[in-house]
């Protein structure tokens, strides 16, 4: 085979695979719209981390007025604003356990490798579409959690302009998005709704309500997915140490990143390696 030939191929084998992906999402898409509990799983995000949001900052505000709370020099409007995310969160991760264990547990996982016989490209068309709907969904609830939160903080909020605001909102999105991705890895290498769940939920429920900042515990949990990635929201640090991380904003959110492709990879090696 001459150099030209050899060329020719390689870029209409590439040409294919970009459109075997494409037609894959698509179908992945439509799959994802008419699964009611995908959607709804979706749905909940926003409502659970608007509403949290506006009532987190309801509730510091009037004890900061009614001098039931102690006003702080390191309060954080922003990142308490963003405080409901932590259970926002767990919406959107059951969004990206079902679009992948869902199938698993109704057999449908099948027909769909009977029709794209070529696993990767099923798997990585599975995680464009469900990271798409996810940070659709996530600069949606980023934002209006940032405003409504502000508003109800009144005097205490602050606007999208001031320092750091606007890379803690964008930053929000990210981690919501990502923590989408790292679900669906999970869910692909338990290869069941039931067991990723059963492993996340709790992961994230404890860590929300503070387990991340024991003491004892704190130097290994610090650099769990959710501990690191929701550093990115902050943007006065703590100067309560039980608080610290020994990493910044940006350095949490690549501690995510890296847990999300080792999430991913791994997903894709079982569904590889693994009959359905």
């Amino acid at each position: 085979m001459t150099p030209a030939r050899g060329e020719e191929k390689a870029t209409l084998n590439r040409t294919s695979l970009a459109a075997s992906l494409a037609a894959v999402s698509h179908a992945e898409w439509i799959k994802m719209r008419t699964v009611r509990s995908t959607v709804w799983a979706l749905l909940l995000t926003p409502l659970v981390s608007v509403g949290l949001g506006w009532l987190v900052a309801r509730g510091l505000r009037s004890g900061f007025e009614n001098g039931t709370a102690e006003w702080r020099g390191s309060f954080d409007p922003v990142h308490w604003g963003f405080y409901s995310l932590t259970l926002g969160q767990l919406a959107i991760v059951v969004f990206g356990v079902l679009l992948v264990g869902g199938e698993y547990g109704s057999g449908t996982i099948r027909a769909s490798l009977a029709v794209v016989p070529r696993r990767g490209a099923l798997y990585w068309a599975k995680v464009l579409a469900g990271t798409s709907a996810a940070f659709a969904c996530a600069l949606v609830t980023a934002f209006v959690t940032f405003f409504v939160a502000q508003a109800a903080f009144g005097p205490y909020g602050v606007s999208l302009g001031a320092g750091g605001a606007l890379r803690a909102t964008v930053g929000a999105c990210l981690y919501l998005t990502l923590m989408c991705a790292f679900a669906i890895g999970v869910a692909a290498m338990l290869r069941s709704s039931a067991a990723a769940l059963g492993i996340l939920m709790p992961l994230l429920f404890l860590g929300s309500q503070g387990l991340g900042n024991v003491p004892k515990v704190k130097v290994v949990l610090q650099y769990l997915p959710d501990q690191a990635g929701f550093v990115i929201t902050q943007v006065i640090p703590p100067d309560d140490p039980r608080f610290a991380r020994d990493y910044g904003p940006w350095g949490g959110l690549a501690v995510l990143v890296a847990w999300v492709v080792v999430a991913l990879i791994g997903g894709y090696l079982v569904l590889r390696r693994r009959d359905a």
